[in-house]
């Protein structure tokens, strides 16, 4: 039963998917994760495809990724991921990602929630297909921390973006790896040098659309190499909150 709960899925770092270090990205790899839970779900009957059918769809709340190393350029890696917890409004998502001979290189914390797609409201869970998604609820533990409450004081924004084209997904809003990456590119280039994003946290407030006016703020937590994000839209309501935390990068 354990291996029909675990999904396991063999990936290669492209060539294009890699930064100027030769490491995959946190936004690909964010994709990826995305992907395999996708993946996951489908092969259970509880894909987008299926859920699109009953006029509902998936929404991603929170994302966490603590990575130890990032997959090279070329490297095949695996992600593997299980269903942690099913609540009345939310479901838990975990994942592992493995280098090619076994070696842990991370892993990840995901909670989703199910809306109406006309509604925008949620659905309970515990009564989809007659609650057939908690059959798929892995004991398997995730070793990092649960994402946290993230605060952020700023009140100059670091950057004023406007959504464009490139940001937008099929379903017509800012797509969520797209954050990410509009965080990260606040920070210069010589932070990625020597250093790695050894833990992100995102936090999903509301959607963002075309056109938005979009303000980053950011701002250092203590001495460490620890950041607090937020962005906002149209001058108020926030979108999104983030943590990132550099350490130094391994040999």
């Amino acid at each position: 039963m354990t291996d029909n709960k675990i999904g396991a899925y063999d990936l290669v770092a492209e060539p294009f998917h890699v930064d100027f270090t030769g490491r995959l990205t946190l936004g690909v790899l964010g994709n990826h994760l995305l992907n395999c839970a996708g993946f996951h779900a489908t092969e259970r009957g509880f894909g987008m495809a299926h859920i699109n059918e009953e006029n509902c769809t998936w929404v991603l709340s929170r994302l966490v990724i603590e990575m130890e190393d990032m997959p090279r350029e070329y490297d095949k890696f695996r992600v593997e991921t299980w269903v942690e917890n099913v609540y009345r409004l939310f479901t838990d998502r975990d994942f592992a990602i493995l280098a090619a001979d076994g070696r842990v290189l991370g892993c990840a914390r995901s909670v989703w929630a199910m809306i109406g797609m006309n509604t925008r409201r949620p659905v309970d869970l515990t009564s989809m297909h007659g609650g057939g998604i908690n059959d798929y609820i892995c004991d398997r533990p995730c070793p990092i921390d649960k994402p946290g409450r993230i605060k952020v004081a700023a009140t100059e924004p670091a950057a004023v973006i406007q959504a464009k084209y490139s940001d937008i997904d099929v379903n017509g809003h800012v797509n969520s790896i797209r954050y990410i990456e509009h965080i990260l590119d606040l920070f210069p280039l010589e932070m990625f040098r020597d250093r790695r994003i050894a833990r992100f946290e995102m936090a999903y407030v509301a959607e963002s659309y075309y056109g938005d006016e979009l303000s980053i703020f950011l701002e250092k937590c203590g001495e460490a190499e620890d950041y607090n994000a937020e962005i906002r839209k149209n001058g108020g309501e926030t979108v999104c909150r983030a943590r990132v935390v550099f350490r130094e990068n391994p040999e």
